[in-house]
């Protein structure tokens, strides 16, 4: 208007031609022109995100417009006054603007200065709110995590990790792990979470390990904007991540559900992995490429804990991505054997493309494993035939090595980051694979005996008389010789004799719990039992009217019990119970299973459970001492306790398992011969695990602990005595499992044989047995394995071993203060007493106060000792009344043992000259015995005389 109308007056009245039109006014005519013109072309390429943009573009404008208004009209108006030139009224206008005011140019008529008054007060009016809004603009773009570039997606590799919310520990499991791997250095991470950044995510999201490489958006996955805003359509990947702290587990597995449906309608071809924690919700995302459901792998892992101890540390070291450099400076030398073996993984390679495996061509794969263990220190424990496309544990002698298998071992490195010489005849006597070298068996001369005939042939040509520094792994006929229980059993004991018809059957569960679960050949009984008679209560009172002697005779603690307390039934104790009724577990060795349930059972799961033999059940809760005597806790081998979903949603997030500690500390206390195996929500709770305030112990690997978490290590929980016992286990180690298959495709399936999840034809299966004394004469580990190899077929893996120190119990309190006391009982002179009092101060002085802290150590150790022999005491006799209060016996109560302080631990892979100890617990994988023809007599005939041939090549060895 001030433009305009002065113009179209001039064209009618002449004179007003020379009145002074500010042209320059029109800038602010071409800002909003600008504005529309933006707008415009965002309507017509339909971009919808562009908020910050355009605050950004009408901020620049606003402030450009307000510079060119001022300089012109400065040198206009000046022109009354002191002249300035253009150049001096924009440096007038910068100076003025920026409040700075040097006054080397000031105006000098009262029309400039009214133009520089006006302009300061709509520069504070104007500017403070466009600041205001691109500010607000820029914070809220934060919370949102701005968006990924198309450009960056097309020439970066990144992978989209889905959750409902990011939890510290969570973020840097994932990252810790995704980033172990060397060809993942160069990927990006998009997290896409509806909720926005905790402050703990955001202060490690600034760490520059991590800023340029993982960006945060908030988003939902079920909105297609914003998986365009990951580029989702562009990633290798997406993640996507159950929330387990949820109160309704089901509700959690459906938003999962969710997403993943959404990614896989955005983008078909992303690759997919998804974590569920029920299994009956497997079936919705069974297109996933990789699933991983949590209650399937937590109820297997802790089942074989019961039978093959610490079944839970061994898989979560396997899963984990680490260089085994735990505990090395530790002066505890089970602390550095134990951390280095912890860095053993499972790789994966074609056997042509192999050095390791590559001359076992043709050779059966106990040959394979054996040599190669024996030459690289690597366990080849598995292999993928390239005729199946099936992954098979151990597949026995039968299995010939061909150049397309693929082949998998556990090692500390992949053979292709390791470096050796390959033009040697023999490996080099220092290996970058196992840091051990070459290791040969020295073994003494062993004689084959002739009456063995063409059964028992080698592998290469060698002579009877000839001492081989290292032994040939020896081949056996394919008979059921193989599936020996125990190394040196008796004959009596073969599971290959006729069936006498009073045991169980065979076959598969007629019931399944949910769809997708794998049907697994068990030990299941002739009948289903009832469901009165898997009551505890109505079978041991006898009100059951049905009787089954077989149960009966069970239940009399031929085999010691097992008890599970729970909160509930579900499909994941439907798991617990399979391993431990698998059909390759010995018939003789089945224990009884008693549920200690919160909520009375449901019928569809008593329904699915009444086929397993020995399966009981009991309404009551793990705080009541009188429901625990009840079950049989007193009597019980082993206790699980797995976590309460009620008490995962606790206000603190760490005080979800302040219940569960407890309760496993009272037990602890009550029953210490007891094997109690827990379920954390955090596996930072372990710490808490078995807790004593004066344990030096606890308290020096709490010091390490904290000093591997400082070097940055992923496992520096590993060192927790009930972790390395495996008596503690959290789901949230196994997160890893589902991160390492981006890597490798291969792992949950090998977990899942291991675990007895799923099997397959021809493929092996997870056990263990025990040294004795008989067995000692082997001595080493690497005899063992080549014993184990050449004759039964066994592939063993690990050891679990405990060291036990022995401490004389206390019989009197002054027997117990100090060892002086019998020094000054030795003399009747009270001159003499006095003069070697005089001499023990003066050595106590002469050593100082090292001397006097060490007394002072050993006294309170020896009163803790006191005082907890005396509360144990207590506690005893405790548990015995209230034992027969309720009318239970209590001569076969275990006392608690004063004198013996152990800890164990689980040893992956060790090397070959590593020593065995009495009591050691090996890992074997075992071949599959379905694939047998156990009703054969020539095979019954075969496994009788294999097991002859084992006593006699033992017998030899000893020798």
């Amino acid at each position: 208007m001030i433009d305009t109308v002065p113009f179209v007056i001039s064209i009618f009245y002449p004179p007003l031609r020379n009145l002074f039109i500010p042209v320059f006014l029109n800038c602010w005519l071409a800002k909003r022109a600008l504005e529309n013109f933006v707008n415009d072309l965002h309507r017509a390429i339909h971009r919808t995100q562009s908020a910050m943009f355009n605050q950004l573009l009408i901020l620049i404008s606003t402030i450009v417009c307000l510079i060119f208004t001022f300089i012109c009209g400065v040198e206009h108006l000046q022109r009354a006054g002191t002249k300035l030139s253009v150049f001096d009224s924009f440096y007038f206008c910068i100076v003025t603007f920026s409040t700075v005011g040097f006054g080397d140019v000031v105006p000098d008529v009262w029309p400039s200065k009214l133009l520089v008054v006006i302009m300061i007060f709509v520069a504070l009016m104007v500017l403070p709110i466009q600041f205001e809004e691109l500010a607000y603009l820029w914070m809220e773009r934060q919370k949102s995590g701005g968006d990924y570039s198309r450009q960056r997606a097309e020439t970066e590799k990144h992978v989209v990790l889905c959750v409902s919310s990011v939890k510290i520990e969570l973020l840097m499991d994932f990252l810790n792990e995704f980033y172990a791997h060397p060809i993942l250095q160069e990927h990006y991470v998009i997290i896409l979470c509806p909720g926005e950044q905790d402050p703990a995510v955001r202060r490690v999201l600034r760490i520059p390990m991590w800023s340029h490489r993982v960006i945060y958006l908030q988003g939902s996955a079920l909105k297609d904007q914003d998986l365009v805003r990951a580029k989702l359509d562009n990633a290798e990947a997406c993640f996507i991540l159950t929330c387990r702290c949820e109160a309704d587990r089901n509700a959690a597995d459906h938003q999962t559900i969710l997403r993943a449906w959404a990614v896989k309608d955005f983008a078909p071809s992303c690759t997919l992995f998804v974590q569920i924690l029920k299994p009956e919700n497997k079936i919705h995302v069974k297109f996933a490429d990789h699933i991983v459901c949590e209650e399937e792998f937590k109820y297997a892992m802790l089942a074989l804990n019961c039978i093959c101890p610490a079944t839970s540390t061994f898989i979560t070291l396997l899963v984990h991505t680490s260089q085994g450099l735990e505990g090395q400076h530790s002066p505890e030398d089970w602390h550095r054997i134990y951390g280095k073996c912890s860095g053993n993984e499972v790789y994966s390679i074609v056997l042509k493309e192999s050095v390791f495996f590559s001359e076992y061509e043709g050779k059966s794969f106990p040959y394979a494993s054996f040599n190669a263990y024996n030459k690289y220190g690597i366990c080849l424990f598995g292999v993928c035939p390239d005729d199946t496309k099936n992954i098979l544990l151990n597949p026995g002698p039968q299995h010939i090595m061909q150049p397309l298998d693929v082949c998998f071992y556990i090692s500390l490195t992949k053979e292709e980051n390791s470096c050796f010489k390959t033009e040697r005849p023999q490996p080099p006597t220092s290996s970058a694979i196992t840091s051990m070298g070459t290791m040969a068996i020295g073994m003494q001369e062993i004689s084959i005996p002739s009456s063995l005939g063409p059964s028992l042939s080698t592998e290469t040509n060698i002579s009877e008389t000839r001492k081989p520094y290292m032994v040939p792994v020896l081949e056996l006929p394919d008979s059921p010789s193989y599936l020996t229980g125990n190394l040196f059993r008796d004959q009596s004991e073969s599971p290959y004799q006729p069936c006498t018809g009073d045991g169980y059957t065979k076959g598969y569960p007629p019931d399944l719990p949910y769809i997708g679960s794998s049907p697994i050949l068990c030990h299941l009984r002739k009948e289903k039992a009832h469901k009165c008679c898997m009551q505890l209560e109505k079978f041991l009172s006898k009100t059951c009217n049905h009787k089954d002697e077989e149960d009966i005779k069970a239940y009399g603690l031929k085999n010691k019990l097992i008890i599970v307390s729970a909160e509930t039934t579900g499909n994941g104790l439907y798991n617990f119970i399979l391993p431990l009724r698998a059909s390759y577990r010995p018939e003789n060795e089945l224990c009884p299973i008693v549920l200690l349930l919160e909520q009375k059972p449901d019928a569809e799961f008593l329904e699915t459970v009444c086929w397993f033999p020995m399966i009981y059940y009991l309404h009551g809760s793990i705080d009541s001492l009188d429901d625990l005597l009840r079950c049989g806790v007193s009597f019980a081998a082993n206790m699980v306790v797995v976590d309460k979903e009620s008490t995962m949603t606790a206000k603190e997030d760490y005080m979800a398992d302040a219940k569960t500690i407890v309760n496993v500390q009272t037990l602890f206390r009550m029953f210490s011969g007891l094997n109690i195996i827990t379920e954390l929500t955090h596996p930072a709770n372990m710490r808490f695990m078995q807790f004593s305030v004066k344990d030096c112990h606890a308290l020096a690997f709490s010091k390490l602990e904290k000093k591997e978490r400082e070097k940055g290590s992923n496992l520096s929980f590993i060192f927790r005595l009930p972790f390395a016992a495996g008596r503690v286990f959290s789901i949230g180690m196994l997160d890893t499992l589902l991160y390492q298959c981006f890597v490798k495709d291969y792992m949950i399936t090998i977990t899942r044989l291991l675990l007895g999840l799923e099997t397959t034809p021809k493929s092996g299966f997870l056990c263990s047995m025990s040294i004795t004394e008989e067995d000692l004469c082997i001595e080493t580990y690497g005899r063992l394995y080549e014993l184990l190899s050449s004759t039964v077929g066994d592939i063993p893996i690990g050891i679990y071993r405990t060291d036990s120190q022995i401490f004389e119990p206390p019989e009197t309190p002054q027997s117990q203060i100090s060892d002086r006391g019998s020094v000054f009982e030795e003399g009747k002179d009270p001159e003499i007493q006095s003069l070697r009092r005089r001499s023990i101060q003066w050595a106590t002085n002469l050593l100082g106060p090292w001397h006097a802290e060490r007394d002072a150590e050993r006294l309170s150790q020896q009163r803790g000792v006191l005082l907890s022999c005396s509360e144990r005491q207590e506690l005893t006799e405790l548990v015995k009344k209230r034992m027969k209060n309720l009318g239970l016996a209590t001569h076969g109560f275990d006392e608690p043992n004063y004198n013996q302080s152990s800890h164990s631990y689980a040893l992956i892979n060790p090397s070959p000259d590593t020593r065995l100890e009495l009591n050691d617990i090996v890992y074997i994988i075992r071949k599959d015995p379905v694939s047998l023809k156990l009703n054969d007599p020539d095979n019954i005939k075969n496994a009788m005389r294999g097991d002859s041939q084992i006593r006699e090549k033992n017998t030899i060895i000893c020798e």
